[in-house]
């Protein structure tokens, strides 16, 4: 059950990748049009945004120039709209540049009633005489000028769709060959179109309506449209076809393309051409102000073969559209940059392949997004999944410069960024909640510095099991039993809790990691499960440190009222096999080996050799040798040859009595009368010292009973 559990915690990342990619394709599927186009939409606007700026102007033999109705020309003739007298004028002053066309983005759907003809026809009209409304045909007529004014020139003029109306306009020249490529035109029912007199004078009528996306943004211009069952050209493509001179357009079934005056432009199957976006820089050299025109302050010599475009940017001309670059973008700037884009033969389009790639995209970014997040951390994840998804809008924008095909990378970039993110997620949070159950168990066995490392470094710790060098401490209090048998229960309990919290916080400090207790007695490990330098000095360090803390501590309430017993400690070094030991339901992270066991041995020779800390020849040679004293030899089970035991000297004896302790030690093996004589006067020296009154006393029994070359071993 463990098992599974744990392969079920390991596969839950991946699992919830894989069932937000799934729920992200389906709901990409499923989602309504108008938001998977706005989606879109979005995508296309960045690719081609990074396009721009890779790509060279292009010489072109049309000039494309903007007559500009701005501010200036506005505060200078009078308030919009304006008589049709001016804009003849205006028109004549266009048409003097010798223009190979003029496109007119002002839509010119009532008769004039400003002109004095006009005036004088509406005053006859209504006074009833006659003779007025003749003497306006003497008048200055602002329709009559305007419309010679058109006749000068190639001059398109403009249109707009009405669904309500079904007013029908003179169609355009149109030869297909094959049959049309459109499936999904710009329709409506009917059109509202310039006044009679203005369209019979003008050579072209192109539509001015321009289709906003979901937002609102233009982002296309229509190359043809339906007006009833006519197809009708857009205002760019008109002005384009008159600027060459062509007679008719020629629409070609496949693949899509408008052929005009010799210049081939791809078509798409709604008739309408994706608008790139235009350097500011241009829109500024090829706009003249209409008031420069009309006064002769422009260079017309800019005007000559080219084809001019005469709209506003003033508010008053209801002009201004929302595009993706600009909130306040007149319109004639946008059917210029449609000019130029179909001169320059650009028309980016989406890929025919477009359905089915776009799913491919989504699900092997979004693979690569669950391996990422479920195998990687957080920072390599997000790392690697960032430069995938450069790539893939790297690539999509080199698509659009080489190929001018269009390739959402928005959509896939999302879902691979939701899946790494609940992928990720998912993993982080499992690997948060193992981090707190793995924090908790080792905080209460080693130090915090330790147990960050092993958080922060898994693998350093080997949990399947491990051969490697430890330091063993084991710790008992001495006469225990009998203290049991004194003690309340809660009193007892008391005093344990404190004493344990007391002796695992020094075990921790030093560097060790509690084992486990047992009993009365500590079990705690040096250099597990993580390396410490200098483990037996540290070690017996702790153990110095114990000993201190705990005869203050027996010594204070509640331990002195139960009369808690003094410490015992043994310390051992040597090779262990260390790791997690038990049931799937209970492991315990143990070592076994001799160290541990001698550990244990040592801990209960303290009763004999009459010290508190015993410390074994594995662990004394590694510590300092000014730190320790020997204690004699002991005969232990499993070792031929007796083991040599040490503890540390009292902290209160002075340097002279210690060199005496050594001098009369160093004589044990070959002079053990002089040994004797000299215990027994260190002995008087310091009668508390009761290590050296069991050494005197092993050593004249040992004289007594034994011969006179025998040592002091004491047998466990």
């Amino acid at each position: 059950m463990g098992r599974m559990r744990r392969t079920l915690q390991q596969r839950l990342p991946a699992a919830a990748g894989l069932a937000t990619l799934t729920v992200f394709l389906a709901a990409a599927i499923l989602l309504p049009k108008t938001m998977s186009e706005a989606l879109r939409d979005s995508a296309f606007d960045l690719v081609l945004a990074g396009d721009q700026p890779l790509r060279r102007p292009v010489a072109s033999d049309l000039k494309v120039i903007v007559v500009d109705i701005d501010r200036a020309s506005i505060d200078a003739l009078g308030a919009w709209p304006w008589p049709r007298t001016t804009m003849a004028r205006l028109v004549e002053a266009v048409a003097s540049g010798r223009p190979a066309a003029i496109a007119i983005d002002v839509l010119f759907a009532e008769p004039d009633d400003r002109s004095p003809a006009a005036l004088a026809r509406r005053l006859g009209s209504v006074t009833g005489h006659a003779e007025i409304s003749t003497l306006g045909e003497s008048l200055p007529d602002g329709d009559k000028l305007l419309a010679q004014a058109i006749s000068s020139v190639p001059v398109a003029l403009g249109f707009v769709l009405d669904p309500d109306r079904g007013r029908a306009l003179p169609g355009a020249a149109i030869v297909s060959r094959g049959s049309l490529p459109f499936d999904d035109l710009w329709q409506a029912a009917g059109a509202i179109g310039p006044t009679p007199p203005l369209a019979a004078a003008a050579r072209g009528l192109g539509v001015l309506s321009l289709p906003g996306s979901t937002d609102g943004a233009i982002r296309q211009i229509p190359v043809f449209v339906a007006v009833g069952r006519v197809l009708m050209p857009g205002l760019a493509a008109e002005a384009l076809r008159l600027a060459t001179r062509a007679s008719s357009y020629l629409i070609e079934g496949e693949p899509a393309t408008l052929v005009v005056g010799g210049r081939r432009v791809a078509l798409s199957r709604d008739g309408l051409l994706r608008l790139a976006p235009a350097p500011p820089w241009r829109r500024v050299t090829r706009t003249l102000s209409a008031i420069d025109v009309l006064e002769g302050r422009a260079d017309r010599g800019r005007l000559k073969d080219a084809l001019v475009l005469l709209g506003g940017s003033a508010p008053e001309l209801n002009g201004l559209r929302k595009t993706p670059a600009d909130p306040l973008t007149p319109s004639v700037q946008i059917q210029a940059d449609a000019v130029e884009q179909m001169v320059a033969g650009r028309v980016p389009r989406t890929l025919t392949a477009a359905p089915i790639a776009q799913p491919l995209t989504v699900l092997v970014i979004g693979a690569l997004a669950v391996v990422l997040g479920a195998a990687l951390s957080p920072a390599a994840g997000t790392a690697i999944l960032s430069g995938a998804i450069a790539l893939l809008w790297i690539a999509a924008i080199a698509v659009s410069r080489f190929a001018d095909r269009l390739v959402d990378p928005l959509t896939p970039s999302i879902a691979a960024g939701l899946v790494f993110a609940v992928t990720g997620g998912t993993a982080y949070s499992l690997t948060r909640r193992r981090e707190a159950l793995v924090r908790h168990r080792l905080e209460q066995h080693l130090a915090p510095a330790v147990v960050r490392r092993i958080i922060e470094q898994p693998d350093l710790v080997k949990l399947t099991g491990e051969r490697r060098e430890v330091t063993s401490l084991f710790t008992d209090i001495e006469g225990f039993t009998a203290t049991m048998h004194r003690a309340g229960p809660e009193e007892l309990v008391t005093t344990l809790d404190q004493y344990f919290e007391g002796v695992a916080g020094i075990v921790i400090k030093h560097g060790g990691m509690i084992d486990k207790i047992v009993g009365d007695g500590v079990h705690a490990l040096f250099n597990a499960p993580l390396d410490l330098e200098d483990h037996p000095q540290r070690a017996v360090e702790c153990a110095i440190a114990i000993q201190a803390w705990s005869e203050g501590f027996r010594r204070r309430p509640p331990a002195a009222a139960i009369e808690l017993g003094r410490t015992r400690i043994g310390i051992e070094t040597g090779p262990a096999v260390v790791g997690d030991v038990g049931i799937q339901s209970k492991l315990d992270y143990t070592a076994h080996g001799d160290a541990v066991n001698m550990a244990a041995r040592l801990e209960a020779c303290n009763k004999e050799l009459g010290s508190a800390i015993c410390v074994g020849p594995g662990a004394a040679p590694r510590c300092d040798a000014a730190l320790l004293r020997p204690l004699g030899r002991l005969a232990v089970r499993g070792r031929e040859e007796p083991i040599a035991v040490f503890e540390p000297w009292p902290s209160d004896a002075p340097p002279s009595w210690r060199d005496a302790y050594l001098t009369a030690y160093a004589m044990l093996d070959c002079d053990a009368a002089n040994a004797a004589v000299r215990l027994q006067k260190l002995m008087a020296e310091r009668p508390a010292d009761l290590p050296v009154r069991r050494l005197a006393e092993r050593l004249t029994s040992i004289r007594k009973s034994g011969p006179p070359s025998a040592s002091p071993t004491l047998t466990r």
